[in-house]
C-alpha cells in the first residue's frame, strides 16, 4: 500500500504492465456496476484476486487523483473589460471555489492570470474545466501548472 510521502508518477497506460492494467478495468467495472463483486470483476478483467489486491490501492485514473484537490491554473487573458469576470462566473457556475488570484499587469493586450481553486464541490473533470476555460471569450489559454491538497 502506498504512503503519503511515497511519489507518483503520470505514466502512459500503454506501457503498463498487464496486471496493472487489468486491475484497473476491474475497478472500473466494479465503480460503474457493470460488475457486482471483486470475484465477478477480476473474472472478466482476466486477472487473479490476489494481483487485483496487490495492485488496487495503488493505481488510479490520473483525474481520481486530481478530484477534489486545490489546484492552480494559470490563464493568458485578453485585455477587455469582463474577460475576468466571465472566467470566475464560469468557475462558480461548476462549483470551483477560487481561493486567489494573481493578475499581471497588461503587456501587449494579454494579462497572465494564476488562480488557485477549490474543485472539491465540482463533478467536473480537472481537463473538462480548462476545456470549458479555453472556450470563453477572451481566454486564449488555460493549463493546469499544480494539483495538490
Amino acid at each position: 500500500m502506498a504512503h503519503s510521502e511515497d511519489p507518483f508518477y503520470l505514466v502512459r497506460a500503454d506501457v503498463l504492465p498487464e496486471a496493472i492494467q487489468k486491475t484497473i478495468e476491474a475497478k472500473r467495472m466494479l465503480e460503474t456496476g457493470e460488475a457486482h463483486t471483486v470475484q465477478e470483476a477480476v473474472e472478466k478483467a482476466g486477472i487473479s484476486r490476489s494481483s487485483f489486491y496487490k495492485y488496487r490501492d495503488s493505481v488510479f485514473p490520473f483525474n481520481a487523483m486530481m478530484k477534489e484537490k486545490i489546484i492552480t491554473l494559470s490563464l493568458t487573458l485578453e485585455h477587455r473589460s469582463g474577460v475576468l469576470s466571465s472566467v470566475l462566473g464560469y468557475l462558480a457556475s461548476l462549483g470551483c471555489n477560487v481561493l486567489t488570484i494573481h493578475q499581471t499587469i497588461p503587456l501587449q493586450g494579454v494579462a497572465n492570470v494564476a488562480l488557485s481553486v477549490d474543485t472539491a464541490q465540482v463533478t467536473k473533470r480537472v481537463t473538462e474545466i480548462t476545456e470549458g476555460l479555453q472556450e470563453l471569450p477572451g481566454v486564449r489559454s488555460a493549463i493546469l501548472v499544480a494539483s495538490g491538497e
